[in-house]
């Protein structure tokens, strides 16, 4: 049967890729991808025909992936991170859904989740996401602005800690600072704010800061940007949102 993986890769160091993910690849032939992401599978376990694509390629990566599945080959579409969380997996299904290919539709999917950055750059600083939280790109490529602008509103207001993905890049470096200007106006300066830059990789750097001081020139596009709520607390060197264990002891 035709088969086709949609395959979480991690934040990028080889030992945050799930055993599922590899045991996956490894039973692949063909590998489809954004050329800096098939380089993060070790030779030993990438598939010997590889497809490589350039940023701002998605759809035509899905589309290759599901034309080499309906032939009958076995492929592994590759994102960072998790493929269901900005990444391959809603372009697939968002081309199954609108093209209504027969071929396609007797493919066999399955998505194979991968740790996100934001569970790697929480996990880094102690507990920041333990209590409810919510992700937003703030890239307006594919989501107007009006609509992201809402999301941020409406996160601040219900107190959640907020990952921001792809915060800035040279092309978009308003909407960052925008984001934060709603945040500040209702969280205190001293709320901690997390950088996490390249992680997973050898460049990756944790820069641990607050509302008041983060300043643009921290974050660039390899970066998430993690703003804790009123009650995100430091201890020691660790940032940890609190969930009332200890004053309320049935919590689960």
């Amino acid at each position: 049967m035709s088969k086709l993986f949609i395959i979480g890769l991690g934040p990028g160091d080889a030992k945050y890729l799930t055993e599922e993910a590899r045991h996956c690849l490894q039973s692949c032939t063909h590998i489809v991808g954004y050329h800096l992401y098939i380089e993060l599978v070790d030779a030993s376990i990438r598939p010997k025909n590889i497809v490589h694509f350039e940023l701002g390629e998605e759809v035509e990566r899905a589309r290759h992936a599901l034309e080499l599945a309906a032939q009958g080959h076995q492929v592994a579409l590759v994102s960072s991170g998790d493929p269901g969380i900005y990444a391959m997996a809603t372009v697939v299904f968002q081309l199954l859904d609108q093209e209504q290919n027969d071929l396609w539709q007797s493919i066999d999917i399955e998505v194979v989740c991968g740790i996100s950055a934001f569970q790697l750059a929480s996990s880094l600083c102690g507990a920041l996401v333990a209590h409810d939280f919510c992700l937003i790109s703030l890239s307006d490529l594919l989501t107007p602005w009006p609509t992201i602008e809402k999301r941020v509103k409406h996160a601040t207001d219900g107190d959640f800690v907020i990952a921001f993905y792809n915060p800035l890049s040279k092309q978009r470096d308003w909407q960052l600072k925008q984001s934060l200007e709603i945040i500040k106006a209702q969280r205190s300066g001293n709320t901690p704010v997390v950088i996490g830059k390249q992680l997973g990789r050898p460049q990756q750097r944790l820069i641990k800061t607050s509302l008041q001081d983060i300043e643009l020139d921290m974050v660039d596009m390899l970066s998430i940007v993690m703003i804790g709520n009123s009650q995100t607390r430091q201890v020691g060197q660790h940032l940890y949102t609190p969930r009332g264990y200890i004053n309320h002891s049935g919590a689960q």
